[in-house]
């Protein structure tokens, strides 16, 4: 499956962050928050699903997120932040009103041509959802381009699933099925228990008219794609978003390199038959 993505024109420019504002941040999780961010011109970002930016703080750092939203919300754009480290510490204190510098988008990101009037399978397995969310928003307001949607979603526990204000949306939309499992439960939890793994065995695919998009941790994918296999679901309709250590974002420090592929330029949208050779990145 070929996947899209913006030319960056070469130049000096595809180096500079141009200077963005912060306009809202929400909790997540508590390590998770999202931020919406306006370009300063009011400009669109003009991304497709999938692809990422260069995230700037100013005085601190810079590190790639994919673009968690749609590209039919207008005006702003929005970043998923895992609290990990030093940039993304500075970017959990942010509130309205900071400035940020972005570089992008990036990267190959999802063909919406090839989806379209075709059956979606999402299968989001914990911060996974984060880049996921953008093309199921994509699908969502485009109903007469897509077939049916059906979300699966998994996180370690209930109080690691991503808050977003969408999930509940979601679960109330006729036409779409969401799935939701947890790995272990609390006393709260009323939902299923279980690997992401088993919400797969009882869905009703068919395997000539669906894509499956995937992404999650390193460890999931095998088991995914041995579950989707068992469906018969042929490989080049199973596709993969990978966020491996990118860092310029246009191919040129090779910090991203899975075997003679960089995951900034020739991904992060991959098709299964374009890395299945490559065992590092499947976990």
């Amino acid at each position: 499956m070929t996947t899209q993505s913006i030319p960056c024109s070469e130049g000096e420019h595809i180096y500079v962050p141009e200077i963005c504002e912060v306009t809202r941040i929400a909790p997540l999780t508590t390590t998770e928050k999202l931020l919406e961010i306006k370009l300063a011109d009011g400009k669109e970002l003009g991304h497709y699903p999938g692809q990422f930016v260069g995230l700037s703080i100013l005085g601190v750092g810079e590190a790639p997120f994919s673009v968690c939203s749609s590209p039919t919300k207008q005006d702003t754009f929005e970043l998923t932040i895992r609290r990990v480290g030093v940039v993304t510490s500075a970017a959990h204190s942010l509130g309205p009103g900071d400035r940020v510098g972005i570089r992008g988008p990036f990267g190959r990101g999802f063909n919406i041509d090839r989806l379209k009037s075709q059956n979606i399978l999402v299968i989001a397995g914990g911060i996974g959802l984060a880049p996921l969310r953008s093309i199921i928003n994509y699908v969502i307001d485009k109903p007469e381009d897509f077939g049916p949607l059906t979300i699966l979603y998994g996180s370690r526990s209930p109080a690691e699933i991503m808050q977003y204000e969408d999930l509940k949306r979601w679960e109330e939309l006729d036409r779409v099925d969401f799935r939701m499992t947890v790995d272990t439960a609390d006393e709260d939890w009323a939902g299923n228990v279980g690997l992401i793994t088993t919400l797969i065995p009882p869905l009703e695919i068919e395997p000539e008219r669906t894509y499956a998009l995937i992404v999650g941790p390193p460890v999931m994918f095998r088991f995914v794609i041995g579950e989707l296999a068992k469906k018969g679901l042929p490989e080049e309709r199973m596709i993969l978003s990978l966020e491996r250590m990118m860092k310029c974002g246009v191919g040129k420090c090779g910090h991203c390199a899975i075997g003679d592929k960089y995951c900034c330029t020739d991904g992060p949208v991959f098709s299964y038959p374009e890395i299945k050779r490559y065992a590092e990145a499947l976990g």
